[in-house]
């Protein structure tokens, strides 16, 4: 299935008393060609009606845009002219097009293009997206009449999308009334802070949020089954292992915001959500394959609950519960403490409690490094571990012995007392 971005891509899910289980999964992928891929023979006349939108859109000529599209599909021109409207409320300083390959049959054409967009004041880099785009030539010329179900999909092209303007965010919504939006933008707002507090390094602070206006609309922007996102209030998309840093065309974080799962948090949950997941976008550089999900999770729930008055137990029912089976003797050993939670443990559409479990104990070992060795400590385990080769056990041993001065076997030793005593 086509994915919306190359990214690592985290999630959180409700669960407990204020939803705070998470889920996140790592997805590859990358723009691939079709049809007769001719390498660039061919490319011109649709190149040019693609570089003509483009422009009309940024000088803002509505007609210019329009006649880039067939005249005679109205549907589609009718969304077109929606989708002008959507682009122009947004600050977009690159917009731009090439095309990759073409696949033509006699009056008609399937082109592949890469879209380039960056949003001004708030994107890093310039995101890339995969466009297919159905051309149909008319009066001696070639005009887009349709996009191809595989293309990616973006939140402009799913309604009238209304923009607010935060101090620290900007949120884009489809479907949404202003007010909700200004109250999500308000919580983004006061995530920025919260994390640049725990997170001093070179970060954007700022963020941008997408609120589509069903699950199923949440879906289609992230490329993947609905029913992979019930009970999950946010997803953050990016580019893990530094890719703006060095300069390239990673995907620019965003937030994509379920409007169900949230909508069904308290306010306190709501804000330890946006907290979480501004973590994810201030810690992108820091992030790489090698960083393990318990670390790169718990870290961004740690900050997400430093603010929060939740008890312990309240915010990791499902350890709770298995910590009060082991006590009892009914958790077949040590149960889920017997290891620190793997990769494979944060993965959606597993099992909830599972799920819950993960993030809960990811959660409780990064709060426990800032309580016995200090949140600069944290810090600096996180940056150690990204900085590890493409493995994971090896790399996270050798870090947490040079910033901890202990290894894995330890520390998971440590952690299972700590949570143990926390839970029990």
């Amino acid at each position: 299935m086509t994915k919306r971005r190359r990214s690592t891509r985290h999630g959180r899910v409700r669960g407990g008393t204020l939803a705070l289980a998470l889920a996140c999964a790592a997805v590859a992928g990358g723009l691939t060609g079709c049809g007769t891929g001719d390498g660039g023979a061919g490319h011109g006349p649709f190149q040019g009606v693609l570089d003509e939108q483009a422009a009309a859109l940024r000088a803002g000529d509505r007609s210019g845009y329009l006649a880039a599209v067939d005249p005679r599909a109205a549907a589609y021109r009718s969304g077109q002219e929606r989708v002008y409207r959507n682009l122009r409320s947004l600050p977009l300083v690159t917009w731009a097009y090439q095309v990759t390959d073409v696949a033509r049959h006699e009056e008609s054409a399937t082109v592949t293009a890469r879209l380039r967009y960056r949003i001004a004041g708030y994107d890093r880099v310039t995101t890339t997206d995969t466009e297919r785009l159905r051309f149909v030539r008319r009066d001696g010329g070639w005009r887009i009449a349709a996009e191809a179900a595989d293309s990616d999909t973006q939140l402009w092209e799913q309604g009238t999308m209304t923009v607010v303007r935060g101090a620290h965010s900007l949120v884009l919504g489809v479907g949404r009334d202003r007010s909700g939006l200004r109250r999500l933008a308000r919580a983004a707002d006061r995530a920025v802070p919260a994390v640049a507090r725990v997170w001093p390094g070179r970060w954007s602070r700022r963020t941008v949020l997408e609120a589509p206006s069903s699950v199923a609309d949440m879906a289609r922007l992230l490329g993947s089954p609905a029913s992979s996102y019930e009970g999950i209030a946010a997803v953050t998309t990016g580019e893990a292992g530094g890719g703006a840093a060095a300069g390239g065309s990673a995907p620019a974080d965003r937030i994509v915001i379920n409007p169900r799962a949230y909508g069904m948090l308290s306010d306190e949950g709501q804000q330890v959500v946006l907290t979480h997941e501004t973590t994810h976008v201030a810690t992108r550089h820091q992030t790489t394959r090698a960083t393990p999900m318990w670390l790169s999770e718990g870290i961004a729930d740690w900050a997400g609950y430093r603010a929060s008055k939740t008890a312990p137990r309240e915010a990791a029912p499902e350890l709770a519960r298995a910590v009060a089976g082991r006590q009892s003797g009914d958790g077949g050993g040590d149960g889920p403490l017997h290891r620190l939670p793997t990769d494979e443990d944060f993965a959606f559409g597993n099992d909830p409690a599972r799920l819950a479990r993960a993030y809960e104990g990811g959660w409780l070992a990064c709060r426990m490094v800032a309580q016995q060795w200090g949140q600069d400590t944290l810090v600096e385990l996180y940056e150690q571990a990204g900085r590890a080769g493409g493995g994971r056990s090896p790399e996270v041993d050798a870090a947490l012995r040079s910033v901890l001065g202990i290894g894995q076997a330890e520390f998971t030793a440590r952690w299972r007392s700590y949570v143990t005593e926390l839970l029990g």
